[in-house]
C-alpha cells in the first residue's frame, strides 16, 4: 500500500468543494455483559485485526485491564463493574456476608491494576454500594447484573450529552488536535474528545482532526486514527514530535483530550503528552478543552495527592516486539501527565461546560 503525504498550507480547513461526511459513526461497544459473561474489543489487536474476547473471571478482567486490552478510564471504569459482576455472577456463597467477601476480594484485585484512572475506582464503588442495598444473595446477584447494564447504557448516554455540549465549542472548519484516544474505544460506546468531534460532524460541520501518534503504546496511531477512518472523518496522523510545530504555524484552531482524572482543584490527568499540548496551546492562543463525564472528577482529592503510572520499560524500547534502544539503558515511562487549570480554557462534561475558576465550577456543576 502505498502511503501518502500530506503537504500543510497556512490556511485555515475550509472548501466548499469537500463533500460532508456522513455520521454513519463506529457503533460497537468496547466492553459490554452478555450473557454471564463480559464481551471485549481486544485493543492490543488493533488496527490491523478487530476481534472480540471473552472472560468469565474477574482475574481475566483484571489482567485485560492491566495488559491494556481494554483501555481509557470511562471504559476501563464499566469494565471492573463488570468484572465485580462476574465475581457476583460466580461465587458459591450461600449468604450474605459470604457474597461480600467474594466480591471485595474481586474488588481490591481490580483495583489493584491501574492507579490514575479514577472511573475505574468509581465503577467498583458504585457495584459494591448497590451489592449491599441486598437483602438476599439471590437479590445481590440480580442487583449488580443489572446495575452494570446500567452503566453500560448511561455511558452512550453520558457521551452523546458530553458531545453535543462540546460540539458548540467547535466551529465550521476547524482543525482539532486530539491526544491518545478518548473515543468510543476509550468508553463503552461514542467516545468523550471524539464524542465531541463526532457531535460537531452531526451538526454538519466540517471538522479535520489532527492525530499525534501517541507513544509509547501509539493509541493515536493505532485507535484514534481508526476511528476516525472507520467514520469517514477527515484525519491527518502525525508524530508527536510535530505537535510544537503544527499549532505554531497555525494548523490547529482547537484542542479537544480526553481526561482520567480532574481533581477537585481543577487540575487534568489525561495521557502522556497532554500537557506540552496545553503549554503550546496557551503560547500560540489556541483553546484547549479536556472533554469528561461526571465519573472522572475526583472530588475526594487535590492534584498532589494522585499518584501517575508507571508502566513497563518494554513499551518504551521496544515497537511491535522489536527492540529499538540499547539494552541496559535506564527508562522512565509515566503513563500520564499532569495539566494545571491555568492552561485550560474549559472543561466539556455531561453536565455542562465548567469554566475558570475550575475549583469552583467543579463543586457547582459536578458535586
Amino acid at each position: 500500500m502505498k502511503l501518502k503525504v500530506v503537504s500543510w498550507e497556512r490556511k485555515r480547513f475550509r472548501s466548499p468543494s469537500l463533500e460532508r461526511p456522513v455520521a454513519n459513526f463506529f457503533t460497537m461497544r468496547t466492553v459490554t455483559w452478555e450473557d454471564g459473561k463480559v464481551k471485549m474489543i481486544d485493543q492490543t489487536a488493533l488496527p490491523l485485526k478487530l476481534s472480540h474476547v471473552f472472560f468469565t473471571k474477574p482475574e481475566e478482567v483484571a489482567n485485560a485491564i492491566r495488559t491494556m486490552v481494554v483501555r481509557g478510564a470511562p471504559a476501563i471504569g464499566v469494565a471492573a463493574a463488570m468484572g465485580l459482576a462476574l465475581s457476583a455472577h460466580r461465587s458459591k456463597a450461600a449468604k450474605l456476608p459470604e457474597l461480600l467477601h467474594d466480591m471485595e476480594s474481586s474488588a481490591g484485585l481490580l483495583r489493584s491494576t491501574r492507579p490514575t484512572a479514577v472511573n475505574l475506582f468509581w465503577g467498583i464503588d458504585r457495584v459494591m454500594n448497590k451489592v449491599r442495598e441486598a437483602k438476599t444473595v439471590r437479590e445481590a446477584k440480580e442487583l449488580v447484573e443489572a446495575e452494570v447494564k446500567a452503566m453500560e447504557e448511561e455511558d452512550v448516554q453520558t457521551n452523546r450529552r458530553l458531545g453535543k455540549i462540546g460540539a458548540e465549542l467547535i466551529d465550521d472548519g476547524d482543525t482539532v488536535l486530539t491526544q491518545c484516544n478518548a473515543g468510543a474505544l476509550a468508553t463503552v460506546g461514542y467516545g468523550t474528545a471524539l464524542g465531541v468531534i463526532r457531535a460537531a460532524v452531526e451538526q454538519g460541520k466540517l471538522v479535520k482532526v489532527l492525530v499525534p501518534e501517541t507513544r509509547p503504546a501509539l493509541q493515536g496511531a493505532r485507535l484514534t486514527a481508526f476511528e476516525l477512518a472507520q467514520d469517514g472523518i477527515d484525519c491527518t496522523l502525525i508524530s508527536d514530535t510535530a505537535v510544537g510545530h503544527m499549532i505554531s504555524i497555525g494548523r490547529v484552531d482547537k484542542v479537544v483530550v480526553g481526561a482520567d482524572r480532574i481533581t477537585n482543584d481543577g487540575y487534568v490527568f489525561n495521557k502522556i503528552g497532554t500537557y506540552q499540548e496545553a503549554v503550546l496551546a496557551s503560547r500560540h492562543g489556541v483553546p484547549f478543552f479536556p472533554a469528561a463525564p461526571h465519573s472522572t472528577f475526583d472530588l475526594s482529592r487535590g492534584h498532589d495527592s494522585v499518584t501517575i503510572e508507571e508502566r513497563s520499560a518494554d513499551e518504551v524500547v521496544k515497537i511491535s516486539g522489536k527492540r529499538i534502544a540499547p539494552k541496559g539503558v535506564p527508562v522512565a515511562n509515566p503513563a500520564f501527565d499532569m495539566t494545571p487549570p491555568e492552561l485550560v480554557t474549559g472543561i466539556i462534561s455531561d453536565r455542562g461546560l465548567l469554566q475558570p475558576p475550575l475549583a469552583e465550577s467543579i463543586q457547582r456543576l459536578i458535586s
